[in-house]
């Protein structure tokens, strides 16, 4: 799953695919195991009891899948069939849709999806799949938005200019855009801040984007992805250590504690560049996908209990998490962002221009 999220952007010309309509037939009792196994989207009821399988049914909420499921199970269901992309060591790069692996089909051409996972029956064949995926196309669609979106607000500017008073989509990003920029950016990085401000606010609206989208109910939970939070914070990893300065480098390397315990703190100080980044992403991941899948549980309780009573009790709990999930959404992407600007902020800050600064600050007082 990690690699396709990682490496999207190369097959960002398969994103005009077509989606389609699919209808999920009802297996014969000889393919009941594979058409489990091939559409788990479509397998929410257990086959014996004629319950709601609710562990089937967050998960496919909360992970993966190489569909995008709107509604519906059974004959009813809608879903849009997406791009799968393999490469094969034995035959090459290939291109189908996964809906070639509808109505039954255990396999296509060698190959079967088990767990949302393309394998191949030949097992001296290596495949390595780069499909566009449920989360990579909320990805693809996001960034189109963001592109969208900041370039006709540019656009405005540029024709409009600064000093008139902002209209329509400006007049409610520029508070959020100047927030990012002097309350974050300036307070935390300083003098140097404009140089990161491009990427502080793409990291804010891409998390704020797909969190929102992640709340919907046909959304993909794109931020609660690890690799797509692995990637941003790496991304903050390397922005960090690439502009740090020789006082950040020298903070780490001969840290300002007696010699003695040089052996001790530098193992430490070297850990600590790994960490920053490591707790941004398992906190952003951590959250949302906690969030998704209480109000998940909560709406199971309904079919749980196998009675309509328990539902206003189960109802109120889950709107008063998805009210508490809006504000996580805005809150993740916040906090995201301010610990990326103190990480970099803490590599370029120059000690002696602090310095030069407080005393200028106390002989103003």
């Amino acid at each position: 799953m990690s690699n396709r999220t990682i490496i999207l952007t190369i097959f960002l010309i398969f994103s005009s695919l077509f989606p389609a309509k699919i209808s999920a037939s009802e297996p014969t009792e000889n393919e009941v195991s594979a058409h489990d196994t091939i559409q788990p989207a479509t397998a929410h009821h257990d086959a014996k009891e004629g319950k709601l399988d609710m562990t089937a049914l967050a998960f496919e909420h909360i992970l993966d899948s190489h569909y995008w499921h709107f509604w519906g199970e059974g004959e009813g269901t809608v879903a849009a069939p997406l791009p799968c992309i393999i490469y094969s060591n034995t035959k090459g790069l290939q291109f189908f849709m996964s809906s070639v692996f509808e109505h039954g089909h255990a396999t296509y051409n060698g190959y079967r999806l088990e767990e949302e996972k393309i394998i191949s029956e030949d097992e001296q064949e290596s495949v390595y799949d780069f499909s566009i995926t449920k989360n990579v196309m909320q990805l693809l669609l996001s960034a189109t938005l963001m592109f969208w979106l900041f370039t006709s607000i540019a656009r405005a500017y540029k024709n409009t200019g600064v000093t008139s008073a902002p209209k329509g989509k400006q007049s409610f990003f520029e508070p959020v855009i100047t927030f990012v920029r002097d309350d974050i950016a300036k307070n935390n990085i300083g003098a140097k801040s404009d140089r990161f401000v491009p990427y502080l606010l793409t990291v804010f609206f891409l998390i704020l984007i797909n969190n929102i989208l992640g709340m919907v109910p046909i959304g993909a939970n794109l931020t609660g992805n690890i690799a797509f939070t692995m990637v941003l914070a790496t991304f903050t990893l390397i922005l960090t250590n690439v502009n740090g300065n020789k006082h950040y480098w020298k903070h780490i390397l001969l840290p300002p504690v007696p010699k003695a315990l040089y052996i001790m703190m530098i193992p430490l100080e070297i850990i600590g560049i790994f960490t920053k980044p490591f707790a941004l992403m398992i906190r952003l991941f951590a959250n949302m996908t906690a969030g998704h899948m209480i109000v998940i549980s909560l709406i199971g309780l309904i079919f749980m209990f196998e009675t309509l009573w328990i539902s206003p009790i189960s109802v109120a709990f889950t709107l008063f998490i998805d009210i508490l999930e809006c504000l996580v959404a805005i809150l993740q992407a916040f906090i995201f962002t301010l610990l990326t600007s103190l990480f970099i902020g803490s590599a370029v800050a120059d000690h002696h221009e602090e310095a030069h600064e407080g005393e200028e600050h106390k002989a103003a007082h």
